[in-house]
Formats: C-alpha cells, sequence, structure tokens
C-alpha cells in the first residue's frame, strides 16, 4: 500500500501556505477533497493518473466553488 502513495509539495488555493499532500494513486484518476493544514478551508483536489503507466500525472487544486 505504501507504494501507492506519491507525494506533492502544493500551496493552498485559499491562504498560499505551502505543505507536503499525499495522494493515494491505486484510486486512478479521481476527485476528493482535504482540509487546508493551515486555515482549514476545503481544497478541492482532481487526481490524475496515467491509465498506462500508472503515475501520477498531476494534481490541480481549487476552492470548493471552482470547477476542475
Amino acid at each position: 500500500y505504501q507504494d501507492a502513495l506519491e507525494h506533492r509539495d502544493v500551496n493552498c488555493p485559499y491562504c498560499d501556505a505551502p505543505f507536503t499532500l499525499w495522494v493515494d494513486i491505486s484510486q486512478g484518476r479521481h476527485m476528493t477533497w482535504q482540509d487546508c493544514p493551515q486555515c482549514c478551508a476545503p481544497i478541492q483536489m482532481r487526481v490524475e493518473v496515467s491509465g498506462i503507466s500508472g503515475e501520477l500525472e498531476s494534481i490541480m487544486l481549487g476552492q470548493d466553488d471552482d470547477v476542475l
């Protein structure tokens, strides 16, 4: 299971605080939410995983009312 976790250094789309985001890539492409560890705002996340290689391609972060 530990091999399915990838991390990226990102910034909160609300307060711009930097933090390390851990993503479970075993779920493939998916949408999820995580609260900012600094301001506690709900961050919307769109995770893109390659269907061929299974590698993390991108993570898009947005505020709760953004359309990702």
